[in-house]
């Protein structure tokens, strides 16, 4: 058996094939589930909510000064 992986040409399909594993089960675990897509379709406004206090800031203090 560490024969077989002591082999570079062996390790290297061996580690996509454990990455690509890993891959697509960090995209199940994201993309299923009820309260995570909830939870993840809530944080895609977040950028432009940012957006939209500071610039609410920089118009409070523009017409105080």
């Amino acid at each position: 058996m560490f024969e077989w992986l002591s082999k570079m040409e062996n390790t290297k399909p061996l580690a996509l094939v454990i990455f690509f594993v890993v891959f697509v089960g960090i995209l199940i675990y994201v993309f299923t589930g009820k309260k995570r897509s909830k939870r993840l379709e809530s944080y895609k406004n977040i950028p432009f909510l940012d957006d939209d206090a500071t610039g609410e800031k920089r118009d409070e203090g523009s017409k105080n000064g």
